[in-house]
């Protein structure tokens, strides 16, 4: 899981990309540096509020069963969306693509989101 400080560093790895790419491409690395902010920002939120957001009650699950369950949930959305793409508005489309495109390590997105758009370019067509 992403820290505040994880998501800062993200931002200024965006934030030094901007300041060399062309004009295009830095208006795209500032939108991501202003989303890892924002990232970092609801984080710290959290962090200082913790006590006022709602907790489940504890159980004696071990962590790796937790992270077993976050990844089935994760996978459980992403098979939700995907079943949906089709439907889902162009500009949302886009930004799922540019979000889940920026979740990998800064030198592999390129790669990453070609996987991801040959990914949703195979599946485009199908029903579920």
């Amino acid at each position: 899981m992403f820290t505040s400080k994880h998501y800062r560093a993200k931002a200024a790895e965006f934030g030094e990309l901007a300041k060399t790419g062309d004009l295009e491409k830095s208006a795209e690395f500032r939108k991501r540096e202003r989303s890892f902010t924002s990232l970092a920002d609801n984080e710290e939120w959290l962090a200082h509020n913790f006590e006022k957001t709602l907790h489940r009650p504890q159980q004696d699950e071990e962590a790796g069963t937790l992270a077993a369950t976050e990844e089935h949930v994760l996978r459980c959305l992403g098979a939700a969306v995907i079943m949906q793409w089709n439907t889902i508005p162009k500009k949302l489309q886009r930004e799922l693509f540019d979000s889940a495109g920026s979740m990998g390590d800064v030198l592999n997105v390129a790669a990453l989101r070609g996987q991801i758009a040959r990914f949703l370019h195979k599946h485009k067509d199908d029903e579920r």
